[in-house]
């Protein structure tokens, strides 16, 4: 294990997308971060990572080490994706199944051993605005269910897809897409459609209609299930290696464009902990993913289910109403951050455990990185600033427990 910073309550940590990401190594390591989050997005869903990959990431990792004090070095995997057949319980799961197994032992072989990934069909996570402009001039991450809806009727125009939102929703859908130009029917159609992170490719219409077609008569019991045996058939096996597996909640936490969704909630999560008792069975705490719903209450998850968080995700977002909400600063909207962070620290000091590997999620566009490519969410300066503030606040947490 490379030595690092993690003194506190967080190892403070780094998304990188590998050597394409805007943001670089040289840069990264002026933010403070010691722990870098990558994956190894180049190879094909549900092939195996090989040894020789996995080092020549480490080793781009190593180079960039000269003259650190703090030496980068790969803390968590995100993520590590599971194969759409899988999720569907094809037949044909049990190779991707053993594929995944290989690619842990040769991740664990290598020295990294927690696991981000999630279990959401399709899609990952979506916003139906990804350039929202804020009072400020900075530009953040939205979802606005009306949006959503227009997509989904008028754009997608996915069958019988009304029946899947309130009436009220539709109606107010219907009336806003009289009045939409033609350039907010194209920012919709192009945040939904958006590449996923690491991949060069958008979603087509067509390839969404057929990934939702393959879903058609998946149900949300189905979809738990088919979960739940790919967890029984890796977790042991990941237990074997010293693997943490820490899956991401949906995002948002509520089911979309009629896929069902199954991390959402607590009782989602004490389904899925109690379904697989393993330790290694774990959480990745996104602070953003559930505090899109009003019904998670954020420190009560912590208290739950601390033991099994292997990983942390901390931003904030800020609710218009129940269906808008966009992403906020890091130590504003709806989330108290100070108590999450405190939550986290009174636990540790309690359980002596080392820090919990965390990095500051989704930052906004700020000053010049708007003028600059960058995947949304991931610019530079918006993360720095929110890695930032939750260091100051890290740290006065735990200089005033050691007063």
């Amino acid at each position: 294990m490379s030595k690092t910073n993690a003194t506190g309550v967080f190892e403070q940590s780094w998304r990188w997308y590998g050597p394409h990401d805007p943001v670089s190594l040289e840069m990264i390591k002026q933010s403070g971060a010691s722990g870098i989050v990558t994956a190894l997005h180049h190879i094909p869903v549900g092939e195996i990572w090989t040894v020789d990959e996995i080092k020549k990431r480490i080793a781009l990792l190593e180079d960039s080490n000269q003259k650190l004090h703090f030496p980068l070095h790969w803390n968590v995997v995100e993520s590590l994706p599971v194969h759409e057949h899988i999720k569907q319980g094809r037949e044909d799961k049990v190779l991707y199944i053993e594929n995944y197994k290989k690619s842990l032992k040769n991740l664990a072989e290598c020295g990294v051993k927690t696991v981000c990934y999630n279990f959401m069909p399709v899609l990952d996570w979506l916003r139906t605005n990804v350039r929202y402009k804020l009072s400020d001039g900075s530009v953040a991450l939205c979802y606005n269910l009306i949006d959503l809806i227009i997509f989904d009727l008028f754009i997608l125009e996915r069958d019988k897809a009304e029946k899947d939102y309130p009436s009220d929703k539709v109606d107010a859908a219907k009336q806003r897409y009289k009045e939409i130009s033609k350039e907010e029917l194209d920012s919709i159609k192009s945040s939904l459609l958006m590449a996923l992170p690491g991949d060069q490719h958008s979603f087509t219409l067509d390839k969404l209609k057929q990934g939702l077609s393959d879903y058609s008569n998946i149900s949300r019991h189905r979809l738990r299930e088919n979960l739940i045996s790919f967890l029984k058939e890796v977790v042991p096996y990941a237990e074997s290696l010293g693997v943490n597996m820490a899956i991401h909640p949906d995002d948002p936490p509520w089911s979309v464009l009629g896929l069902p969704r199954v991390v959402s909630s607590m009782e989602d999560l004490q389904y899925l902990f109690n379904s697989v008792p393993s330790k290694s069975n774990g959480l990745t705490f996104c602070s953003g993913s559930l505090g899109a719903s009003k019904s998670n209450n954020l420190v009560d998850i912590i208290e739950a289910f601390y033991p099994r968080i292997h990983f942390v995700h901390l931003r904030s977002v800020q609710h218009f109403t129940d269906s808008i909400f966009f992403e906020a600063k890091h130590l504003e909207g709806d989330a108290d951050m100070f108590s999450l962070v405190k939550t986290f620290h009174d636990y540790q000091q309690k359980s002596k455990r080392l820090p919990l590997p965390m990095r500051p999620d989704h930052g906004h566009e700020l000053f010049d990185d708007q003028n600059k490519p960058f995947y949304p969410g991931y610019s530079a300066i918006g993360r720095l600033k929110g890695l930032a503030e939750l260091r100051g606040l890290e740290m006065g947490i735990v200089k005033m427990a050691n007063l």
